[in-house]
């Protein structure tokens, strides 16, 4: 854990400058590319915790969650450094993962609030808000089956219908390998969750 900390230490003190260029400027045009992907993740992570800290109790959760995030940040380390995000959403960044660490480690987010330049205790700032438009995905992951056997995973978006879905899975290499010669007598698709393909 005290591993993971540094690595938050590291990452935010090294954006922090750029973080507070982004104070008062508004952020356009709309987020695309890393800077959306970045965010989509942030506003998940805020609605897990939120859930699962408020609701639940489920402490430990919520700091897998935060790590899942600091993990797509450092991901992302190479965007950060070129300047790919603009600084308004560095700030939404690095500002929202301190309140999502505070209740956890409040001594250490308390320095890393002041190198962001905010003012006030970080211990009585209001908690993020998670936006469900930015959350939500764009593409799904879907598990494709031959006989109840898992084979492989496909993607397809969040607005994929039925027939789309097939198609994807039926053109997957791994299963294309698997029906070679053999009949697909019936192919069952859950929404959202499963394909699986009935092979004799």
């Amino acid at each position: 854990m005290s591993r993971f900390l540094a690595r938050v230490w590291r990452l935010t003190t090294k954006y922090a400058s750029v973080a507070r260029e982004g104070r008062g400027k508004a952020s356009s045009p709309p987020p695309s590319g890393i800077s959306l992907q970045l965010l989509r993740k942030l506003h998940q992570t805020i609605a897990k915790i939120t859930l699962d800290f408020e609701g639940r109790w489920h402490f430990n959760t919520c700091i897998a969650a935060i790590m899942e995030l600091v993990n797509e940040l450092q991901a992302a380390d190479a965007q950060l450094a070129a300047g790919d995000v603009p600084a308004p959403i560095m700030l939404k960044l690095f500002r929202s993962l301190i309140l999502l660490l505070a209740p956890f480690a409040p001594h250490l987010v308390c320095e890393l609030w002041e190198a962001l330049g905010e003012q006030g205790s970080v211990l009585r700032a209001p908690w993020p808000n998670s936006d469900p438009e930015l959350a939500k995905e764009d593409e799904l992951e879907i598990p494709v089956q031959i006989n109840g056997k898992l084979v492989t995973v496909i993607k397809a978006s969040v607005d994929a219908e039925t027939k789309a879905i097939e198609s994807a899975a039926l053109a997957d290499e791994k299963i294309q390998g698997r029906i070679a010669g053999k009949t697909v007598a019936k192919i069952i698709v859950v929404p959202r969750k499963l394909v699986n393909l009935v092979v004799r």
